[in-house]
């Protein structure tokens, strides 16, 4: 993968304009931490094209609507998709932008074109082909990293199967996901910041899921479980620790060190990305703005 963004300006006039970069999704919401003032123009100072990249291929998206004051983006990497600075990355990122709707799009570029009034189906790239989350062993390393790619399954209210969180989400393999669950380890609960749940009430016929990453045709999923209930819960896990109870308890997140972890991976991003040279040009224009108080600076947030 090459790590491919796809930026969106919608001016006040109803036109749109395209930009895309290679290696721009390493740090989309690092990015987006500058503000209007100097994202905008460096937006426009990336290639334009006339064509939309798929959603396969595309891992970050953003869409500035002028005229509606409206941030739309997703990633599919970074703070905001992992679990301890989720929070503080799209609170900062809305204090970047005063006066602005800042909203999550789970469907990547599909989102943005609904957005403008295009269809969708132009950036789909998949077939109906499913590609199953790895099943995770009670010693894989995964379990050892800060924010590890892990997906927690709880079925009932006693199983919690942890899934490696790459390939498709489990909530696409419909009905199917339980008979592959059979006879996988129970972990029991799950006590690591998970970036993506899913809950299953067999009896009830009930699914709940949700993610904090980017996942193509999100609110279709209901479709893969014919005869069942099933409930998206977006970005809100709080929602899967109440259907399961003692069974998804993710470890406590400190605020504080949250934001000084952040400010302190924005800096390294703009400063030290080697061979690109958005990062140096967007480093001095966040260094100018700031010192003209033209953007809000990290002390602020």
């Amino acid at each position: 993968m090459a790590d491919w963004a796809t930026y969106v300006v919608a001016p006040e006039d109803g036109t749109h304009e395209v930009y895309e970069a290679r290696f721009g999704a390493v740090g989309i919401d690092h990015d987006l931490l500058a503000g209007p003032d100097v994202v905008l123009p460096a937006v426009r100072s990336r290639p334009r094209v006339d064509r939309w990249r798929g959603d396969w291929m595309c891992e970050a998206a953003a869409l500035f609507d002028l005229r509606r004051r409206l941030l739309l983006f997703s990633a599919s990497e970074g703070p905001v998709t992992q679990f301890r600075h989720r929070a503080v990355t799209l609170r900062a990122i809305a204090h970047a932008w005063p006066g602005w709707e800042l909203r999550w799009t789970y469907d990547g570029p599909a989102d943005l074109r609904r957005h403008l009034g295009l269809d969708p189906a132009a950036v789909r790239e998949r077939d109906a082909r499913v590609f199953p989350a790895p099943l995770l062993d009670p010693d894989d390393e995964e379990f050892g990293e800060r924010d590890p790619l892990v997906t927690a399954v709880t079925v009932g209210d006693r199983r919690c199967h942890l899934l490696a969180a790459i390939n498709d989400h489990p909530v696409a393999e419909g009905p199917a996901l339980l008979d592959r669950l059979a006879d996988a380890h129970d972990h029991g609960r799950c006590t690591v910041a998970a970036e993506a749940g899913l809950h299953v009430d067999p009896v009830g016929r009930r699914v709940g899921w949700w993610t904090l990453s980017a996942v193509p045709e999100a609110a279709e999923m209901g479709g893969r479980w014919p005869g069942w209930t099933v409930e998206w819960w977006q970005d809100r896990w709080q929602e899967h620790a109440r259907a399961a109870p003692g069974r998804l308890v993710p470890p406590r997140v400190d605020p504080e060190q949250a934001r000084a972890e952040l400010r302190e991976g924005a800096m390294e991003h703009w400063s030290q990305r080697p061979g690109d040279p958005w990062c140096g040009w967007l480093q001095a224009a966040v260094s100018d703005a700031v010192a003209a108080r033209v953007v809000p600076t990290f002390d602020s947030w």
